[in-house]
């Protein structure tokens, strides 16, 4: 059972950054392809980015291109989602989820693949 721990939220002033962390465990070796997603309070929840097994292939989403940049370290099991110049509309509970693919570069922004995910760190941007 994959097993998802994020870490890294808090409050940060608007022009801040903060960079996310999605710990996984309880896995073999099969490809893994992880994704980030948010929720704000009252909207759906919104795919930001994702990253395939291999790191090679990615996808960030048009509302954060250019002040967010997703990546892995398998050796530590870990995702990275680094994010920049954060807005007050980037407030929203982030969340890691992952799928089990046989591909080393599927990534997707769509919830539907997504099989595991972790109970989310909190992101608030204000002054």
């Amino acid at each position: 059972q994959l097993r998802l721990v994020e870490s890294g939220g808090g409050l940060v002033q608007p022009g801040g950054s903060l960079e996310l962390s999605c710990a996984a465990s309880g896995f073999t070796s099969d490809y893994y392809t992880i994704g980030w997603f948010r929720q704000a309070p009252g909207k759906e929840r919104q795919g930001v980015s994702c990253i395939s097994s291999s790191g090679g292939n990615t996808i960030v989403a048009d509302s954060v291109k250019g002040r967010v940049t997703i990546s892995r370290n398998n050796a530590k099991n870990t995702v990275y989602l680094q994010m920049n110049t954060l807005e007050p509309e980037d407030t929203a509970v982030y969340s890691c989820a992952a799928f089990r693919t046989f591909s080393s570069r599927t990534c997707s922004l769509s919830t539907a693949p997504y099989r595991y995910w972790g109970q989310g760190t909190q992101v608030t941007v204000s002054s």
